[in-house]
């Protein structure tokens, strides 16, 4: 359970989040791409993902662990649920059936277009895999601030893994945490995989 709030922890969210972002934003291209295999790599050796059916992932933007390796992977085990953004910033989840079936969404993410399977799709994983910013030694993690994923966390039955995908460097952070922030099972880097 995440310890409560105390003052100033949201401005310390702010500001560690403006700091992982202008980090990521200065990795190179050719270190994504070298990171995006060899993350994919420690994902898919995961026991739980292994054996996961159904597997709730995210399409990667930007400077984020890059999810395109992992997808056309996790497509060929199984179902893999992808979000879609809803107007409230809740997230709907749809079926991937590869990148030709993505569309451009709001805040510059790429969704499904296949139908959508309702807000409470989440809780149907074997897995849940999710972005971050980072996670801290105890598994809080911090995301980018939208809250959308809090909402999804709050239905993933518990005893469900939840797994953090993250740079290196992105590990052990001391992150601030809410009441209805929720603790992942698992952060993988490119090099870690660490488990709470």
């Amino acid at each position: 359970m995440p310890a409560p709030q105390l003052p100033g922890d949201r401005a310390a969210k702010t500001a560690l989040r403006e700091q992982l972002m202008a980090r990521r934003r200065s990795l190179a291209p050719a270190d994504l791409e070298r990171a995006a295999r060899a993350l994919a790599g420690q994902v898919v050796g995961l026991p739980e993902v292994r054996l996961g059916v159904r597997v709730a992932a995210y399409v990667s933007v930007g400077s984020e662990p890059s999810t395109s390796p992992l997808l056309a992977t996790l497509a060929e085990q199984g179902v893999v649920l992808l979000p879609v953004l809803l107007d409230d910033g809740d997230l709907d989840w749809a079926a991937y059936a590869g990148d030709e079936h993505l569309e451009r969404a709001g805040r510059g993410l790429r969704q499904p277009t296949a139908p959508r399977q309702g807000v409470h799709a989440v809780a149907t994983a074997d897995v849940v895999l999710v972005p971050g910013l980072a996670v801290s030694s105890r598994g809080d993690r911090l995301g980018r601030g939208g809250g959308s994923y809090d909402r999804a966390l709050a239905r993933v039955p518990a005893g469900t893994p939840v797994v953090c995908l993250l740079h290196d460097g992105e590990l052990d952070q001391p992150v601030p945490v809410e009441a209805h922030d929720r603790r992942v099972t698992t952060a993988v880097t490119p090099s870690r995989v660490v488990r709470f």
